[in-house]
C-alpha cells in the first residue's frame, strides 16, 4: 500500500505558508523519529513517501496517492503532523484529508478539536459523568472565582506535552502564573483542581468493541503525591521513570481501563490515544486529559506500554496503520511481520534498507554534486570515478579502466566472470557545467538542487542504493551485472560510441541512469544529436573583410538557423558558441559557429543536415564572397522504440505496479548513451530519480524519489537476471 507520512518542521518557513499568522505549533517530531516510523512502515511492505505538512501538501498527495475511483488500490496517510500555526492545529491535516477523500490514521477533525481544547474536553467528560477535576477558565489575571480551592494547576487550554504547567497554592502566585501564560501562549488559561496522589498513562489502540488497552503505565513520582511531570521532564530527560504494568489491584485496573475507554468513545476519537489520569489518596480516578496524537517517541509512555505488551516498534507502527485500515476498509492491510531474513519479499527488504540508509546516500550525493566534473576537468572526473569505484569494489565488483587523454577515463565494472551480463547499467561522470557555473548541493522542501543532479549524479546514487540493497537482501551475487561509466556525454558521446556498443552486445538488458521525468517517465525513445562546427573566412585574394563582411553574415546565418526549428517539436537546432575576433583594431575576417541539432528520427536528422548546409552555404546578396567550411564533428543516432524495448518496458511496468510506483513511457529530447546500443537489444533509460530542468541553475531531483527509484531499479535488475 502507498502510505504518505505527513509531518511538520519545528519552525515555520515563510515559503511554506501564505502568511505567518497566529500561534505557531510548539510540537513536532524530530526528523530521526519521522525516519524511524517510515522505516517501520517500509518493513511492513509499504511504499512510503515522507511529506511536510505545509502549503504544498495537497500537490504532493495528488502526485503520490492512488485514485481509487480510477480502479487503483487505496492508499493511506500516516499523520504525524501537529499542524503549522493558528488554532486547532491538530485538525488541519485530517480536515484536508477529509476534503480530498484520503484515508488517514487517527482521530477526525471533530475529535482532535475537542481534546486539544482542554476546557471543552472537561465539559464533555462532566456532562457524561466521567470523573475529571474541577476547573476554572481565566481570560485575564484579574478574573475572580469565589469557589476556588487550592492547590490548583495552571496550564494553557490549547497546548499539550505539559507546556506551561505550574502548581500554585495561593491567589498572588496564581495571578502571576496566569499572567505569564497568557503573555506566552495568547490564549485562555485552564486552572484545574490539583489532585495529589499517583499518576498514570493509559494507551488505547483500536476502535469499537475491539479496542485494546495497553498495559497501564505509572509515572514514578518517587513517593511525592504533589509532584508533576513537566515538559522539561518529558523533553530534556526523556520523561520520568515509568512502572509498567502499574502496581494496581485487578479491580482497580479494570476500573481504570473501563474509564479510559468510556472517555475515548465519548470524545469520538479513533485508532489510538493516550489518557492521563491522577488517583487521589482514596483511590478515586480523575481523567486529566486525552492526547489524540499520542507520542510515538521511543521514550514515551505509549511505546513503553506497547513494548510491555509485546510489540516491537515496527509492529506497533504497522498495527496503528492496520487499526485505521480496518475502520475504513473492514480488514487489515499490513503484511504479517516476519523475522529479518531473506524470506521477506525483495521489495520489503530493499525499501527497509534504503529508508534506513537514506542519509548516507544523500551524503554521497552531496559529495558527487559538489565536485565540478566538467568534461575537460579531467582530475575531478577521475576523482568521481574513484569515489564510485571504492563503493562498487566493496560490493565485490572488479574494475577495468579504458584510458583516455583528452577527457576522463572510462570505467567498466562487473561482479562476475561470465561472458554475458544479465544487465548493463550505463551512465556518465562528466557534466557540461564550467568552473564558474557549478551550483552546490542544496535541499529545499522536497527537492534537492545541484549541478548534474538530475542528469547523472542522482542516477549514480540510485544505482549505488539499488546495488547495496540487493547485497543486503543477499541477491546481488545471483545477478550478472555490468556497469559502464563514460566521461563524454556532454560532448554527445563522441569518444564512447564504440565501447558502449561493444559492452551492450554482451548484455541482455541495458539501463541508463538519467533522471525520470517529473511524472515518473521511463525513457523509451530519445532524440539523436549532431554537432557541427562551421568556419567562415574571407576568400583568398580579397582584401580583409570589414564591418560589411563577416559580422552581418554571421548574424543572418544565426537568425536563419534559429528560424528553422522555431515552432518544431520533433527537431531543434541550437547555436552553442560563436568565435569571431579581429586583431590590431580591425574587424574580424574569420569566424567559427558551433551548432547542435537534435531530432526524433534518422530521417529528420538527414533532412535537418541538408537544411543546415543550405543555410550555411547560401551566399547573402550584396555581400562579399565568404568561404564556408562545414564540419559535422559527431552524430548520435536517435533511439526509436523497437519490439525488444516495448517488452522491456512492459516488464518494468509490471514491477512498478507491484511496487505502487507510477511510471509512463517518456520521449526525451536530450540524447543518451543508449543511442549507441544496437537497436535489436532491450534498452531503456530514465532509471534515475525523478528530476527536472537539465543543465540549468535550477536542476533538481525529488527527495523521496531516491528511495522509490532505487527500489524500482533493484527489483528490475533482479527480475532481468531471472528472465530468459
Amino acid at each position: 500500500m502507498k502510505v504518505a507520512l505527513i509531518y511538520n518542521e519545528n519552525k515555520i518557513d515563510p515559503n511554506d505558508v501564505i502568511n505567518v499568522f497566529g500561534m505557531p505549533t510548539k510540537e513536532h517530531y524530530s526528523k530521526k523519529a519521522v525516519e524511524r516510523v517510515a522505516r517501520a512502515l517500509e518493513k511492513g511492505g509499504h511504499n512510503v513517501k515522507v511529506i511536510e505538512g505545509d502549503i504544498h501538501v495537497i500537490d504532493e498527495l495528488k502526485e503520490f496517492m492512488p485514485k481509487v475511483v480510477a480502479g487503483e488500490k487505496p492508499g493511506m496517510v500516516f499523520n504525524m503532523a501537529y499542524g503549522v500555526q493558528g488554532q486547532n492545529r491538530y485538525t488541519h491535516v485530517p480536515a484536508m484529508m477529509e476534503m480530498m477523500g484520503i484515508p488517514y490514521i487517527g482521530s477526525g477533525p471533530e475529535g482532535h478539536a475537542i481534546v486539544q481544547d482542554k476546557v471543552m474536553t472537561k465539559i464533555v467528560l462532566q456532562k457524561n459523568k466521567i470523573p475529571t477535576p474541577g476547573f476554572w477558565v481565566f481570560r485575564t489575571p484579574d478574573d475572580k472565582f469565589d469557589d476556588m480551592i487550592f492547590p490548583v494547576i495552571v496550564k494553557p487550554k490549547l497546548e499539550s506535552t505539559s507546556m506551561g504547567m505550574e502548581v500554585v497554592d495561593n491567589w498572588p502566585d496564581l495571578r502571576e502564573a496566569v499572567r505569564k501564560q497568557i503573555e506566552k501562549f495568547t490564549q485562555d488559561i485552564l486552572v484545574e483542581q490539583f489532585i495529589p496522589g499517583r499518576e498514570f498513562a493509559v494507551g488505547l489502540l483500536g476502535n469499537g468493541p475491539t479496542i485494546e488497552t495497553l498495559p497501564i503505565v505509572e509515572i514514578n513520582l518517587e513517593g511525592d503525591p504533589n509532584k508533576i511531570q513537566t515538559k522539561d521532564d518529558k523533553v530534556k530527560k526523556g520523561g520520568m521513570d515509568k512502572i509498567c504494568p502499574a502496581p494496581l489491584s485487578d479491580e482497580k485496573t479494570e476500573e481504570l481501563r473501563k474509564l479510559c475507554k468510556d472517555a475515548f468513545y465519548t470524545l469520538g476519537l479513533n485508532d489510538y490515544t493516550r489518557v492521563d489520569i491522577r488517583m487521589d489518596k482514596d483511590e478515586n480516578f480523575y481523567i486529566l486529559e486525552l492526547n489524540s496524537m499520542a507520542s510515538l517517541g521511543m521514550g514515551g509512555s505509549f511505546f513503553h506500554a506497547a513494548k510491555t505488551a509485546g510489540y516491537t516498534y515496527e509492529s506497533l507502527v504497522n498495527r496503528i496503520l492496520d487499526v485505521a485500515a480496518i475502520r475504513y476498509f473492514g480488514h487489515p492491510i499490513t503484511q504479517s511481520e516476519q523475522s529479518p531474513d531473506t524470506s521477506k519479499p525483495l521489495r520489503v527488504l530493499t525499501r527497509t534498507y534504503l529508508r534506513g540508509h537514506l542519509q548516507g546516500l544523500k551524503e554521497s550525493l552531496e559529495d558527487f554534486v559538489n565536485l565540478n566534473t566538467h568534461v575537460y576537468n579531467i582530475d575531478n572526473v577521475n576523482e568521481l570515478a574513484l569515489m564510485i569505484s571504492r563503493r562498487l569494489k566493496h560490493m565485490g565488483f572488479e574494475e577495468s579502466i579504458h584510458k583516455q587523454y583528452d577527457i576522463g577515463d572510462f570505467h567498466y565494472f562487473t561482479n562476475h566472470t561470465e561472458k554475458e551480463n544479465d544487465v548493463l547499467i550505463v551512465s556518465h561522470l562528466d557534466t557540461h557545467y564550467g568552473p564558474h557555473d557549478l551550483v552546490h548541493y542544496r535541499e529545499d522542501d522536497d527537492r534537492i538542487y545541484g549541478s548534474g543532479i538530475a542528469e547523472s549524479k542522482g542516477g549514480l546514487v540510485v544505482m549505488l542504493g539499488a546495488l547495496q540493497s540487493l547485497r543486503y537482501a543477499k541477491r546481488l551475487k545471483k545477478i550478472k551485472c555490468g556497469i559502464l561509466l563514460t566521461t563524454d556525454d556532454s560532448l554527445g558521446g563522441r569518444h564512447s560510441k564504440t565501447i558502449v556498443e561493444e559492452y551492450s552486445k554482451s548484455s541482455r538488458y541495458v539501463m541508463g541512469l538519467k533522471s525520470a521525468s517529473i511524472d515518473g517517465g521511463i525513457i523509451t525513445t530519445c532524440h539523436g544529436r549532431s554537432d557541427y562546427q562551421v568556419r567562415f573566412a574571407s576568400s583568398p585574394g580579397k582584401n580583409s573583410i570589414d564591418l560589411h563582411g563577416i559580422i552581418p553574415v554571421l548574424s543572418k546565418k544565426v537568425l536563419a538557423i534559429e528560424k528553422i526549428s522555431k515552432s518544431e517539436k520533433d527537431f531543434r537546432i541550437r547555436t552553442t558558441a560563436v568565435d569571431s575576433k579581429g586583431s590590431h583594431g580591425h574587424t574580424p575576417d574569420f569566424a567559427t559557429l558551433s551548432l547542435v541539432s537534435s531530432y526524433k528520427t534518422k530521417k529528420l536528422g538527414d533532412e535537418l543536415d541538408k537544411k543546415i548546409r543550405n543555410v550555411m552555404k547560401k551566399r547573402e546578396s550584396g555581400m562579399a564572397k565568404i568561404d564556408v567550411e562545414i564540419n559535422k564533428i559527431h552524430s548520435r543516432a536517435p533511439v526509436e522504440e523497437e519490439e525488444a524495448d516495448t517488452k522491456f518496458y512492459e516488464l518494468v511496468k509490471e514491477i512498478a505496479d507491484l511496487l505502487e510506483i507510477k511510471i509512463k513511457p517518456h520521449a526525451q529530447i536530450v540524447s543518451s548513451d543508449i543511442s549507441n546500443v544496437p537497436s535489436e537489444l532491450a534498452a531503456l533509460d530514465g532509471f534515475g530519480p525523478i528530476g527536472h530542468k537539465y543543465r540549468s541553475p535550477n536542476e533538481f531531483i525529488v527527495h523521496d524519489s531516491i528511495v522509490e527509484r532505487s527500489s524500482l531499479l533493484a527489483s528490475v535488475i533482479y527480475r532481468c537476471s531471472k528472465t530468459e
